[in-house]
């Protein structure tokens, strides 16, 4: 069964940092591109980065790149997504997504809050 955890979020002020991630477990996470995604309040689930298997390969949404950062852990079936320079617009739910794109299984969410 595919298991995925996500930590790190919490409440921080415009123009900090946070560092989420996801522990896989239940599949080859080693073999599987992945995705983290995150729904704002009253709005739908956005995607926001992907990664292939082995890192050679990162995409990002416009509104967050040169500020997020993606990156994995294979040997510790770890995802990460390094938050930078975070704006209040960023506030969300944020998703492991076993896969690239929206529809594969993602976890319960860590909760990020950007407020002054």
């Amino acid at each position: 069964e595919v298991q995925l955890v996500e930590s790190g979020g919490g409440l921080v002020q415009p123009g900090g940092s946070l560092r989420l991630s996801c522990a896989a477990s239940g599949f080859d996470f080693s073999a599987y591109a992945m995705t983290w995604g995150r729904q704002a309040p009253g709005k739908g689930l956005e995607q926001v980065s992907w990664i292939s298997a082995g890192s050679k390969i990162t995409d990002y949404v416009d509104s967050v790149k040169g500020r997020f950062t993606i990156s994995r852990d294979n040997a510790g079936n770890t995802l990460y997504l390094q938050l930078n320079s975070l704006k209040t617009e960023d506030t969300a739910i944020y998703y492991c997504i076993e896969g690239v794109g929206l529809s594969g299984t993602r976890g319960q969410g860590t909760q990020v809050t950007v407020s002054s």
